[in-house]
């Protein structure tokens, strides 16, 4: 199976490096803005001159461009997309049916959404698919993006919530470690120090819950004893509307998200 990367840029290399690490793939390809030899690391991806080349070698072709690069590249690849071959999109809130008009509806169409933690194989990524995707295709795609972490399907209308959730969820997550990290270090604790124990608290929690299956409220229960330090930072945090201001976080990004699909 040919795997073409259409835009080596972040994902894409990430995609490439997952691929490889976990042997799903044996044969690669890909395009970037300038054509080149591929640096060190991606020394196993066939660099192709033209995107066009790149679409008529592959067999399932991951699109990694923006989305305002998608119709452009769609329209200019559209002759030479064959049947057999399946097109997973990875820009957000471009939906299945503007995807399947600039492709001429010549093929089945996976819009895939992952998360930056894909990076080290503990990703998060949302597919759904258009309604000419076959069980056997959705299962395809489903694979490949199983080595760079955990893969749910939805449908398409929840594209913009799950874009809200996980998609920008880790930048939620920086942004308490951050704070986290800093209350460490103004009670004392050295920088790196209190950065380790902030992100490993989250990481071990996280962890507990996705391995556990315990719902969040019940291992909060655990943790706090009875007049004991946890409930009053929870007290706090209660005061300080984290739920809600968190919750409102979410809906806002997931609106926006559908505002650009719009």
């Amino acid at each position: 199976m040919n795997v073409g990367i259409l835009g080596l840029g972040t994902l894409g290399r990430t995609l490439a490096l997952g691929l490889r690490e976990h042997g799903h793939v044996t044969t690669l390809g890909a395009t970037t803005r300038t054509p080149r030899e591929a640096p060190p690391e991606l020394a196993h991806v066939q660099i192709f001159a033209s995107n066009v080349e790149l679409a008529r070698w592959s067999d399932v072709l991951f699109l990694c461009v923006k989305p305002f690069q998608m119709e452009s590249v769609l329209r200019e690849i559209a002759p030479e997309l064959r049947e057999g071959l399946l097109l997973i999109s990875n820009a957000a809130s471009v939906r299945i049916e503007q995807l399947g008009k600039w492709a001429q509806w010549r093929l089945p169409i996976v819009r895939a959404m992952p998360n930056m933690p894909c990076r080290i194989g503990a990703g998060m990524t949302v597919l759904t698919a258009g309604s000419d995707v076959s069980d056997e295709e959705l299962s395809l795609a489903r694979s490949l993006f199983e080595v760079l972490g955990r893969v749910a399907i939805v449908e398409e209308n929840l594209m913009d919530a799950a874009t809200g959730l996980s998609a920008c969820g880790p930048a939620y997550v920086y942004l308490i470690v951050e704070a986290m990290s800093e209350a460490g270090v103004k009670l004392g604790i050295p920088r790196k120090t209190a950065t380790l124990l902030a992100a490993q608290a989250l990481y071990g929690s996280a962890k507990l819950v996705l391995e556990s299956n315990l719902h969040p409220a019940a291992l909060k229960d655990e943790v706090t004893t009875p007049a004991g330090c946890t409930v009053d930072a929870l007290t706090v945090l209660e005061e300080g509307r984290m739920r809600s201001t968190l919750l409102n976080a979410v809906v806002a990004a997931a609106s926006r998200s559908a505002e650009l699909s719009a």
